[in-house]
């Protein structure tokens, strides 16, 4: 009997082949980047609500991309059984916008990737055996390590063009999504 493929995440999948498309397509036409994949202050721009969300589809090259979809394939699909198909695309929707929003709201410099949702992703899946009364150890450890090391680099003397800010916003999106769907254990969608 051969084996066939699976479309097992359909929201990670479509999610990652949006993004991969988004990314070939900066790679050949850099202006679209500004225009439709990146978010940045210019609230009299008619594409301005669209970019709050659809900056997490693009990233600057192919390296920034497999970075962070590395971690969203590997997480993701676990999520995304857990929770159903339709919590994961609102919690990709959640942190897009809080992480967009945040960065126009405090920074001059364009956003662009899906860090900010990798790292929402990691905190939540520290959290998917969350019970009433306790909290998970592996919760406190991810939050120490990642979101520390993000405190961290954020204040560290060499500059990059990683946003920091967008880590550290999205670990704490992953967290919130991650209390209230421990408390309202949702359905399978």
């Amino acid at each position: 009997m051969p084996h066939r493929l699976h479309y097992n995440a359909p929201v990670i999948l479509t999610y990652t082949i949006l993004a991969f498309a988004a990314t070939m397509l900066i790679a050949f036409q850099p202006e679209i980047a500004t225009a439709i994949f990146a978010v940045y202050r210019s609230p009299l721009d008619p594409l301005f609500v669209l970019r709050l969300f659809t900056h997490v589809l693009g990233h600057i090259n192919i390296e920034h991309f497999t970075g962070n979809f590395m971690l969203i394939l590997l997480i993701g699909p676990m999520l995304e059984e857990k929770y159903g198909s339709r919590t994961i695309l609102i919690m990709i929707v959640i942190t897009a916008f809080v992480t967009g929003f945040i960065n126009v709201l405090l920074f001059e410099s364009a956003l662009m990737g899906a860090s900010g949702v990798a790292f929402s992703f990691i905190i939540i899946s520290s959290m998917v055996n969350l019970r009433e009364g306790s909290i998970p150890l592996t919760f406190v450890l991810v939050v120490m390590l990642y979101i520390g090391r993000e405190i961290h680099a954020a204040f560290a003397i060499t500059h990059t063009n990683i946003s920091h800010l967008t880590h550290i916003v999205g670990g704490v999106c992953g967290a919130v999504i991650g209390l209230y769907l421990a408390r309202t254990k949702p359905k399978k969608i």
